[in-house]
């Protein structure tokens, strides 16, 4: 058996189009805030977008969307795709590893629980996120499951550096929109 979980043709073709370094962090956020709009209104995913990045440099390793519906698979949000593909194409398990540059992870919201685990275990440096609180359940309504309490704190413990509230308002902007269309919520067993 097999599974195949792939990025969606339009998302293949943006990356292709962005400059190579983004050495600012407004606009890598700002790529992946787009990444995360052009994902629901193209019918492509839910409105969820990350990108690796070098950290220190800007240079882009992939911007990944959101693939849940789409291949009918609860685990293809947007960190685990981007994750996933950013260590395809560095050809490693461990984006921390010994002599590899300091890889950062922009979201366009704090990861779920399940995608919070998959950050601490790629290997990535920092996580930079548009926000933390409770507007992306309040506006959309996903679940975003019981995130751990001190989930910052643990980021720390394992030297993953945070930085929040990167173009917050931008991101929310997306799920009011998202909420407004009527989209499709993919929460397992109706979030109940």
């Amino acid at each position: 058996m097999q599974i195949t979980l792939t990025l969606p043709d339009w998302a293949i073709e943006e990356n292709a189009r962005l400059p190579e370094f983004m050495p600012s962090l407004d606009d890598r956020m700002r790529a992946v805030i787009r990444f995360s709009r052009l994902n629901f209104e193209r019918g492509t995913g839910g409105p969820f977008a990350a990108g690796v990045f070098e950290r220190d440099t800007g240079k882009r390793v992939v911007i990944g969307v959101n693939r849940v519906v789409p291949h009918h698979c609860s685990s293809a949000h947007a960190e685990v795709m981007t994750l996933s593909v950013a260590q395809h194409i560095l050809e490693t398990f461990d984006l921390g590893g010994a002599g590899m540059p300091a890889y950062q992870l922009v979201v366009n919201w704090r990861p779920c629980v399940m995608c919070y685990g998959a950050t601490l275990w790629s290997g990535v440096r920092s996580l930079a996120i548009a926000g933390s609180g409770g507007e992306l359940e309040a506006i959309t309504g996903f679940d975003e499951g019981p995130i751990h309490p001190e989930w910052d704190t643990e980021l720390a413990k394992r030297g993953i550096e945070l930085i929040q509230d990167v173009l917050k308002d931008e991101a929310i902007a997306v799920y009011r929109d998202f909420a407004a269309s009527g989209a499709l919520v993919y929460n397992g067993r109706g979030g109940s």
